[in-house]
C-alpha cells in the first residue's frame, strides 16, 4: 500500500459544484516501500471533487512521481484504491469548507451593517419628508421611535 506523504494543493479553482485541486512540484508526494516519491505535473495534476456528492470527478488522470531517474505512474482510480489519498482529500475539503463558512460570515456581518446604515438613512429621510410637509404629528412620532430605538 502506499501512503501519501504531503497532499498540499498548489491553488484550489471553485466551479459551481466542482472543486478542483491544483498540485505542482513538491506539493504532493508518496511513500513506496520506505522510499520517497515526489509528484511531477507531465500528465495529470489537478484532482476534481463534486461538492454534492463528495466523489471524484476525473477517476482517470494519471499522476505521475518521480524518484532519481525512477517513475511511478498512477491513474487516480488506482491511487484511491492503494493509498490513504481519502484521508487527505478529507481534511482539504474539510478546510475549503471552513474557509467558505468564514467567508459567507464576513458576507453576512457586512450585508448586515449595510442594512442597518441603510434603514438609519431612510429614517433620517423620513423625518425631513414630515418636516417639509409640515406633518408635525409624524415628526413627533418619528423622534420618538428614534429615541427608543424602535426604527
Amino acid at each position: 500500500m502506499l501512503q501519501i506523504k504531503l497532499l498540499k494543493p498548489f491553488y484550489t479553482k471553485r466551479e459551481g459544484h466542482l472543486v478542483k485541486f491544483v498540485f505542482a512540484y513538491q506539493y504532493f508526494s508518496i511513500l513506496k516501500d520506505d522510499e520517497l516519491f515526489h509528484f511531477i505535473p507531465v500528465e495529470g495534476k489537478e484532482i476534481v471533487v463534486n461538492l454534492n456528492t463528495f466523489q471524484v470527478e476525473n477517476l482517470s488522470e494519471v499522476f505521475v512521481f518521480q524518484k532519481g531517474n525512477r517513475f511511478i505512474r498512477l491513474p487516480l482510480y488506482q491511487l484511491l484504491l492503494v493509498s490513504d489519498i481519502h484521508t487527505h482529500l478529507q481534511t482539504i475539503l474539510q478546510e475549503e469548507k471552513s474557509g467558505v463558512t468564514e467567508v459567507n460570515d464576513q458576507i453576512r456581518t457586512e450585508a448586515m451593517d449595510a442594512i442597518e446604515f441603510l434603514e438609519h438613512e431612510n429614517f433620517e429621510r423620513m423625518i425631513d419628508y414630515a418636516l417639509s410637509i409640515r406633518d408635525e404629528a409624524m415628526f413627533h412620532d418619528l423622534l420618538e421611535r428614534q429615541n427608543t430605538g424602535g426604527l
